[in-house]
């Protein structure tokens, strides 16, 4: 297979893609991928897709559609048959393609028709240059066979797998390079000022990688030759997509690292700082090099790209993860004990105030990923846990019950599976028997408490048997109610009533306009008093000790008066170092 993929009309937002099939079958089909790996819900790429036409011996081939994904080219057998086409490209997100006159982006899934029945034969790529790329360089995890002194030429892959897994970076871009367990790392960043402090970035990038390649490997190289970092840096962007030597990450402007003025000292890094949560993804995203691109679930062992993928496992291999990720920061020395705390405070924070982690199992939550956690609405929180957020919590409860018996870690677990399933697929079967085999005993109760029912997780004791002070604050306002808003412009709105909340007793909605605090007088005969609000924390000095009020609310531009009685205080769990020298042992290593 022979891919050139070209600037077709930048301001239009257009590729334009020749594939070259050397030896079809007869009858050849293709298909556009409906989903990426790493991202669990139907993108449906084939609808950015136009303009397709086939040819052999220079003669047009009829195609016939199949599905909303497939196509059927009334080939000869044996003969080269070259198709074109054009892919509109304007989702600046991680999972699809972005076009525009300054940077081009895109991964093969949203590109790249499938050549069915030659899916694991060698896949060509040609990244063109025109006068639309002028002075635009080119970064991505496949193998250069010729290419210019920017990166733009032929690269190769050994399988549609392997190209449907690199991303491919274009445009002018800050890059730099450095050595992290002997490998090679490069790491650009477009849409960034000239004030990014590269220095700082890459410094922290390469003890990070260190410290993850010397968790899974000890002195031992990593089992990838080449590794790029590729982050998009925009006015309000977030997120990551783990690669098996790359990966894709956005990330807000404000968050990159700034030089600090002349004359000034440095600033320490804050747990709350937008850089360390910059840190958090850079981590996240390269220990999934380990856990899920190698290490996975055994229903991807092979991927179907044309429907969902299945598993329960996604609690493992997102919630492990984002448990190793902050860990990973403190262990690299980028945070202290206190800012990582705070991290796991920030954590434990978001599982409590869902009441869906009390309706759905993270297990379920794992399987539902494709039509629960990517389909978010006004009624996720109370119908849905996250499997990042309680998996991780799920893994912290597994690391201290491990440290506290004495016989092993969380650590060694993951190596251990490491081991035991060759760096490949695995099932929930291969962590029981990794914890039984290290732990000394068997882990089946804790697994099916913690993963398969809504139990609580024993968090509080666990915590404290490691040198951390468990205390709880007054839970902020709109927790205390049950609810979560938006406070936009003066327009105070209501997104989620939560279940079980006092602003769900009151006969609140999703959608409501909370427009006003009305309070009975407390002379007979006399009318009630009645405020304006525009935001939340205007309700407590407008309702000083008074139990009850009513909220005056538009829902579809009709009046409602609800009936709110004051909740009592709800409470946020805080975290804070108590005994440093026990808290050493599970945070060091």
């Amino acid at each position: 297979m022979r891919y050139t993929v070209s600037v077709r009309d930048a301001h239009a937002h257009l590729f334009e893609i020749t594939l070259r099939v050397a030896q079809p079958a007869k009858n050849q089909r293709l298909s556009l991928p409906v989903w990426i790996p790493g991202s669990y819900l139907v993108r449906e790429f084939s609808q950015h897709l136009q303009q397709l036409r086939a040819w052999q011996n220079d003669q047009p081939v009829p195609l016939k559609q199949l599905d909303k994904h497939r196509w059927q080219a009334q080939a000869e057998a044996g003969v080269p048959l070259e198709l074109r086409y054009q892919v509109y490209a304007f989702d600046a997100s991680v999972r699809t393609a972005f076009l525009d006159a300054s940077r081009g982006f895109f991964n093969a899934t949203s590109l790249c028709l499938r050549v069915l029945g030659q899916e694991d034969v060698a896949h060509a790529l040609e990244i063109a240059t025109s006068s639309a790329t002028a002075g635009w360089q080119v970064a991505t995890g496949l193998t250069p066979q010729k290419v210019d002194g920017a990166g733009f030429g032929h690269y190769f892959a050994e399988s549609y797998d392997e190209l449907a897994d690199c991303p491919v970076e274009m445009g002018r871009f800050w890059s730099a390079g450095f050595t992290a367990g002997g490998v090679e790392h490069r790491f650009v960043v477009s849409g960034a000022g000239d004030w990014l402090d590269g220095e700082r970035l890459i410094e922290d990038t390469r003890r990070i990688c260190e410290t993850q390649i010397a968790f899974w490997h000890g002195k031992q190289p990593p089992p990838f030759s080449r590794y790029v970092f590729m982050l998009h840096a925009s006015a309000d962007g977030y997120g990551g997509l783990e690669h098996r030597n790359s990966t894709a990450l956005i990330c807000q402007r404000a968050d990159l690292p700034r030089p600090p003025a002349p004359g000034d000292k440095p600033v320490a890094l804050k747990a709350t700082d937008g850089y360390t949560t910059l840190l958090g993804l850079i981590s996240h995203e390269y220990f999934h090099t380990w856990n899920v691109k190698r290490l996975r679930p055994a229903e991807f062992a092979r991927y179907d790209y044309d429907t969902e993928n299945h598993t329960g496992l996604l609690w493992f291999f997102e919630g492990f993860t984002s448990y190793y990720d902050d860990l990973m920061l403190r262990r690299a020395g980028l945070i202290d004990d206190a800012a990582y705390l705070q991290l796991v405070t920030k954590t434990i924070n978001q599982v409590q105030q869902t009441p869906g982690r009390l309706v759905q199992t993270v297990a379920e939550a794992s399987f539902d990923a494709w039509v629960k956690y990517y389909r978010v609405n006004e009624n996720t929180p109370n119908a849905t846990v996250s499997y990042y957020t309680k998996g991780a919590l799920v893994a912290l409860c597994l690391d201290l019950t491990l440290r506290a018996e004495g016989h092993s870690s969380l650590d060694a677990v993951m190596r251990e599976l490491w081991q035991r399933c060759e760096g490949g697929p695995m099932r929930e079967t291969d962590l029981l028997r990794a914890l039984k085999r290290l732990g000394r005993r068997s882990y089946e109760g804790e697994i099916a408490a913690w993963v398969h029912s809504t139990d609580e997780l024993p968090l509080s004791s666990l915590l404290q048997d490691q040198g951390v002070k468990v205390t709880h604050d007054k839970a902020p306002l709109a927790q205390q109610l049950g609810l979560r808003v938006s406070e936009a412009n003066g327009v105070l709105q209501l997104k989620t009533v939560l279940r079980g909340g006092a602003a769900e007793a009151a006969g609140m909605a999703a959608g409501d306009e909370w427009l006003g605090v009305e309070f009975a007088s407390p002379a007979p005969g006399t009318a009630p008093e009645a405020w304006r609000i525009h935001k939340l924390d205007e309700i407590p000095a407008l309702r000083a000790q008074r139990a009850q009020l009513t909220a005056l609310m538009s829902r579809d531009r009709r009046l409602v008066r609800c009936a709110l009685n004051w909740p009592t205080t709800s409470h946020a769990v805080r975290l804070a170092v108590e005994d440093a020298s026990h808290l050493a042992t599970w945070l060091a290593a």
